[in-house]
Order: C-alpha cells, then structure tokens, then sequence
C-alpha cells in the first residue's frame, strides 16, 4: 500500500550541512595555441589546482583493540565510566596500522573534502596533509555513497583555496586532461592526456557508472585525485584504471562532474544519497526484440513490483522506456542512472513506446529504502521508524534501558528530513506520550494532528527537544 508523508515544520535550528561551489565559467573556449613563437605549457593555471588536491591515509584499528576503541569512544560507555569516576580516556596500548593511500580534492574554503569510497571505506581514523606541508589534520567523515564511489569528509580548516568546478556541457572528447593525485605515495604528481571516451558504462566497477576515460596517467594512489581540463578546472574524480598487471595502460576512469557535484551535494546535506525507485526489473533490446519496436534504444520493462510507483502508474510488462524528462534512454543502465539521480517523491516523465505507439506517464518516486522494510517498520510523516529488537539494539549500540523507536531513515526531501531528523535518532516522547511501540507514535500523532506538538529525541545520549506541526 503507498503511504502518503504529511509534513512536519520544525523549530530547532539542526539544519542540513549546505555547500557553495567555486563554478568555473560557462562557455569556454577551445583552441590551440597561435603564436609560432608560443611554448605550450600549463604551469601557471594547474598551480591553483595542485593546491586543492591532498593526500589521504586511513587507519585501522589492530584486531581485539577494535571493539576497545569503539567502547571508549561510544557516549554512553563515557558517561558510565564517568558517573563512577573512572578514566574514559582510550587505553594508550591501542594500536593502529596505516590501511591505504589516496587523495581528495577540496571543494570549499572551509575544509569540504571529496574522495573515493573505496579510499576511505572501513577506516577508523582519517588523515589529511597538504603539499609541501607535514601538518596532519584529522578528517571526520562527512558521508560515503558506495554506488558511486565518492565520499566526502572534512577537516577543520578556514581559508582554503577551493578547486573551481567545470560544467558537463564544456567536457569534450578529445580534450587535454591532467591528473593530479598522490601514486604510490611518493607525493603530488601531475600527469597528461586526453578525454579518450564519455559517458563509458558496462566496465563493472561501481554500481552508478558513466565514467570520462583517460588516457593520463592513473596509478594507485591517484584513487579520489583531481582530474582537471587545461583551465585547472575539475572535470571528474580518478576512480579507477582497467589493468591486469595493476599499472597504468592507458585506459584510467573518472567520475564527471556532473554525478560529483549530485552526490556531494547530497552527502553534505544528509549524510547518505536517497535515489529515485520505480519499481520495475528491466533488459536492453537485443537484436531480436528490434522488429517489436520503432525506437532502437532503451529499456524494455520485464517485471513490476507490486504496491510499487510503476504499478500505481500502470506500466506494464513489454514497455520500451526511451525518455526520461525528455532525457534520451540508450540502455537498462542509462535508465538505472538517470532515475537514481532524482530523489524519492519526485515526480519524473516517461516516454514509452507500448504496442509501437508513444504514451507519458508521470510517476513519483519512492526511497529503495522503503521497499526493503520489515514488518517492524513504519513509514510515518516522512520518518522510517523502527522498533528497538534486540537485533537492532546489538547493531546501534542502544543501552537496554533507552526506549523509544529508531528513525532508520527519513524521506528526501520531506520537512524532517530539511529540519535536522537523522537517521540513527531515537524518538523518545511525543507531548507527554512516552513512545515504546508503533501503536505509541500512532496515537501520538493521530491525537496531535495539526497543532503545534513536543517531540523528543535522543541523539547519542543528549536528548533534544523539536516542536513540529
């Protein structure tokens, strides 16, 4: 059944982390030296960008110690040891071994990072240094999106000197591109090349790719680096190369710029990306599924799920969807691609070809998310909340004496979401309703409908006061 989300308007000032870019110029010109007398060399514009691009190194926890340092470092283990006058400080034995190597790039004055996922995955600790500094700032992870492979952390840091950002449309074949990133990590390093192919899918790396391919230079270690046009302007994130020996053969993969400035955007503001969902299994057309219809490209429509947006819209099995927004479809993973980049309860635009006739049909999306919850689960005004199971309370950390529900998520978008609920919360007490159950919050809100009502939570064992409508 589809579940309709009401707003809620909240007083506290927990507001979303926002981010302005440094846009390079629109329209840029392409042309090639004139002069005879004219060397071509980039050293005075890649300076500005070698300046916005850093090292990464993350840390590990060695074995037992693991669970140690997550206990000295949970809220509510500190708290204890401190009502008993006990030191809560990390046992000084804890040790820690370097896990990998990589790079980020800088994207605002006041310390925003972007780098891989896989850069920074299963790190406990975060390590920034600049070139020609040996000055280490520890970085707190901001937001990671495995489907893309980016991630943002931040460092506490004023006045830094932010890479400008390209625009897709000034991105060409053929173009002359750098990379700037830390290989091996010997230090900075630039390498040249051109845009060798766009918009390269199929290559199995991520599960989100319309990856720019380069022929510069792209070892380990450039993993989260810059790649730049001969403006210095970021064009796309270094995310892999394609090698059988683990050098560079020519062939390296960046995420554009486009799909950078989207999930950076949203790993800021909420921390995780919520995709767009329809609901349907789909396949490309095949040499013998081309007679059945008049448009060559797209994605044929094979399964719906039931409850699911594309039912409710009336999509049916064989449908060819060949536009999105008026965006043209080529294949099942253009399609994946162009839908996860809305998020959930926007309303998209499809052109489908049924029976080799065109019809649209306007459908709203929902959260992948939603379609995965359990029956312990309820989706209410915008909040995903969960009961506190014994399974549940082992995977978060929650003391057996904290009672309430889990705010497992929250739908994009929606007045919780924009007005500071995060996941992870637990909604505690509604006025003066203490909330144990899913029949508690209920009757909470079914009683307080409308008017202005105290909803309290508990974050990290600090309880916080919103006043909602």
């Amino acid at each position: 059944m589809r579940t309709t989300y009401l707003s809620i308007l909240l007083s506290a000032s927990l507001l979303a982390g926002t981010i302005e870019f440094e846009n390079a110029p629109r329209n840029a010109e392409h042309a090639l030296p004139n002069n005879p007398n004219q060397i071509l060399s980039f050293n005075t514009v890649l300076k500005e960008s070698m300046d916005a691009v850093v090292n990464i190194s993350t840390k590990t926890i060695i074995g037992n110690q693991k669970e140690l340092y997550r206990l000295y470092n949970d809220p509510f283990f500190q708290k204890f040891l401190e009502q008993r006058g006990g030191d809560h400080h990390l046992d000084p034995q804890t040790k820690k071994q370097d896990h990998s190597l990589g790079s980020g790039v800088v994207v605002s004055k006041d310390g925003y990072i972007v780098t891989n996922y896989h850069v920074i995955e299963g790190a406990d600790e975060i390590v920034v240094t600049f070139k020609n500094s040996d000055k280490e700032y520890i970085a707190k992870l901001i937001g990671s999106d495995k489907g893309s492979d980016l991630a943002v952390v931040k460092i506490e840091a004023k006045e830094l000197t932010p890479i400008s950002l390209s625009h897709q449309d000034d991105v060409k074949l053929g173009d002359v591109v750098f990379a700037i990133g830390n290989p091996f990590g010997v230090g900075q390093t630039i390498t040249q090349g051109i845009i060798s192919a766009m918009n390269k899918n199929h290559v199995g790396i991520n599960q989100y790719e319309n990856f720019i391919q380069t022929d510069a230079s792209i070892n380990p270690g450039n993993s989260g680096g810059a790649l730049i046009d001969s403006r210095g302007a970021l064009i796309g994130i270094n995310s892999a190369i394609l090698s059988s020996s683990g050098g560079n053969n020519g062939i390296g993969f960046a995420i554009p710029i486009s799909m950078v400035k989207n999930i950076v955007t949203k790993l800021i503001q909420s921390g995780k990306v919520y995709r767009g969902f329809m609901g349907v299994n789909i396949i490309d057309i095949s040499q013998k599924l081309e007679p059945l219809y008049s448009h060559r490209k797209g994605a044929i429509i094979t399964d719906i799920q039931i409850d699911s947006p594309a039912e409710i819209a009336k999509l049916q099995r064989g449908d060819l969807i060949y536009e999105v927004n008026g965006k043209k479809v080529d294949d099942t993973r253009d399609l994946q691609r162009l839908v996860s980049s809305f998020t959930p309860d926007e309303v998209i635009k499809l052109s489908i070809e049924r029976d080799k006739k065109e019809i649209t049909k306007e459908i709203t999306l929902i959260s992948r998310e939603y379609t995965q919850l359990s029956k312990n689960h309820i989706a209410i005004e915008g909040l995903y909340l969960s009961q506190l199971t014994e399974k549940i309370r082992i995977e978060n950390q929650i003391p057996i004496n904290v009672t309430g529900l889990l705010i497992e998520d929250i739908v994009a978008g929606s007045e919780a979401h924009l007005n500071g609920f995060r996941p992870k919360d637990i909604l505690i007490q509604v006025e003066n309703i203490k909330i144990e159950n899913i029949d508690d919050i209920k009757n909470a809100f079914k009683r307080y409908k409308n008017i202005k009502k105290r909803i309290y939570i508990n974050r990290g064992g600090s309880i916080l006061l919103l006043v909602t409508k």
